[in-house]
Order: C-alpha cells, then structure tokens, then sequence
C-alpha cells in the first residue's frame, strides 16, 4: 500500500500555484508550439517532487521536465517570478538552487516502487485557459497501480474542479477545495450509439478522420463527442461522465506516446473498472522507460463497450 495523503496536500498546493500564475497573467510558453512550457510546469513538479523528497526520497521517478531547462528555456525574469510563487504557496524560503535540485529529485533511479509525473497534462489547455490535469501515478512491476488527478476544470458545485485518486485500490473522487470523497465507477452504458465521447483538443495527438469513421460505424452521433485536454479524459470515463476515450496514430508526425500521459490516468481508470489497451485490445507496456514505444495507440472505456469498439478499429484501420 502506498499512502498519497501528502501527495494529495501537494496536488492541491499545486492546483493554488496553477490558479495564481492564471490570475497574474504570468502564462508564458517557451520551447516551441508543439512543445509548450510554462512556468507553472516547472512549479508543479517542484511541488510534487519536494513531497515525494519528504514523503518517498529513496523511489525513483519519471517526470517531463528537467533542472537544465529551468535554467536555459527560462529567462532570469521568469525564474524569479516561479521563485517568488513558490515561497507563497509553499510559505517558506526558496531559491533556484532549491527549484532545480528539486526538479531533478529521484531521475534517473529505477526502483520497486516508481513514481510518474507529469505536472501539466494538458500544457495547451492550461496556456489557453481550457482543462489541464495534475497527474500522479504509482508504478509496481512495470504496472500502474496507484493514481491522483488533480483537474482543476472538472464541473464541481464550487467551480473550484475536482480532484480523482485511488486509496487501496478503491477509486475516489472530492472537490478540489476539500470535502466528503465518494467511490466513482464507470458507467454501465453497454449501447455504443448512446456512448459519450471525449477526445483531445489538439489535432496533432491523434488522427481525427479515422475516429470519424469510427463514431459512424459505432453508430455515435458527433453531438455526443467532446474535446478535452488532459488525461481529465480518463476520469471522465472513470467517473461515468464518459464511455470512450481513443488515441490513434497518425499517417504522419511524431506517434511517440509518453509515460505520464496515461500511467495515472489507466490506474484510476482500472480501479474504476474501466479498460484500457492497445488498439488490437492488447496491454500497454509500461516496462520500457518514459515512452510507450511497444504500443502504437490508446483506448479506454467503460469496459462494456470494449469489445465492440476494438472490432470497429480493426475495421476502420483495415480500410486504411
């Protein structure tokens, strides 16, 4: 068992940081278009992995951003900036030194328990005020097991969003400002034409076309479609707000899938009794490092429908 309490207090801090650099305009994105980053990507980790320094300091981690791009893609103003957020949300002293010791903490480690994370899941969602996702996953023989989500988007009675995670394998879910968990489980939906769907908002993460095709041949309306950033995808089928979640590769472009895109997300999404394979309905591998190399696609449901839609990817594909 691994106890997350601290992991959540630090997904919530992290969620604060969010919401101020938001709120002061300090949205700044570096490293390119299709490689955004902001300031708040280097903050959320710092955060997480200070916890996990605390709470977990011998584990090993896999997490997205590293010490030297916080000191070369930032500029010294924006450094300052994350550094005077920091010292207010953690209410304590802290340098860059520290930031960049922190960001760093456990890489490179391979241990029984392993840690991935990824402190903005949905960095385009973020920089154009859509849904992003503060993800956590636990990782035991290669398989995640453990999860938090922190979506600050998710629809919740405070407007304050919704914070998802697994506690002994059972899957729970509470308001991000604090409150009552309750267990969440997938829908029971097994009619693939009332299925409801949720897809990325980026084009270049999946090839659209072929989904079309398949929504057809599943007998999907386009008004049950909706586009969301994030691995908040996953807690949405995980939660029963959703039935289908699919990622295929594209023709052309860079198909690479990373870790912490879908480590937390399939935790929660198991636990929740959800699936989640490869697109011929095989496992994901999640013993080669930071990128799921020996998969070519994603897809999650709510498990009732599964079947059916591997049958009609195999069908779409096959025309190809």
């Amino acid at each position: 068992m691994t106890d997350l309490t601290s992991m959540l207090q630090a997904v919530r801090q992290a969620a604060d940081l969010c919401r101020r650099i938001q709120q002061r305009h300090f949205v700044h994105s570096e490293k390119g278009a299709n490689d955004p980053v902001t300031i708040a990507d280097y903050g959320v980790q710092v955060i997480l992995h200070r916890a996990l320094s605390r709470a977990y300091p011998d584990d090993g981690i896999l997490s997205e951003e590293q010490a030297n791009q916080f000191m070369t893609v930032l500029d010294d103003a924006q450094r300052a900036e994350i550094t005077a957020l920091l010292r207010e949300v953690l209410d304590e002293p802290v340098t860059p030194d520290d930031i960049a010791r922190w960001l760093d903490h456990g890489s490179g480690r391979q241990t029984e328990r392993m840690w991935v994370v990824d402190p903005i899941d949905g960095t385009k969602g973020f920089i154009n005020m859509r849904h992003y996702t503060i993800a956590v996953g636990v990782l035991r023989d290669n398989e995640p097991v453990e999860a938090i989500l922190g979506c600050p988007g998710y629809d919740s009675p405070d407007g304050q969003g919704m914070l998802f995670y697994t506690q002994d394998g059972i899957p729970l879910a509470e308001p991000m400002s604090g409150g009552a968990a309750h267990r969440i489980t997938v829908s029971n939906r097994v009619d693939t034409a009332s299925s409801l769907v949720v897809e990325s908002v980026v084009r270049e993460h999946s090839d659209f076309e072929q989904m079309r095709r398949i929504h057809a041949l599943l007998g999907i309306p386009d008004a049950n479609v909706r586009q969301i950033d994030s691995q908040e995808k996953y807690a949405r089928v995980a939660a029963g707000d959703a039935d289908l979640y699919m990622r295929l590769p594209r023709a052309t472009g860079d198909n690479r899938i990373s870790i912490w895109d879908h480590a937390p997300g399939t935790a929660l999404l198991r636990a929740a009794g959800g699936i989640v394979t490869d697109l011929d309905g095989s496992k994901l591998d999640f013993s080669r490092g930071r990128e799921l190399s020996a998969n070519s696609g994603i897809v999650v449901t709510n498990g009732h429908i599964h079947e059916a839609v591997i049958r009609a990817i195999q069908t779409v594909r096959g025309e190809a």
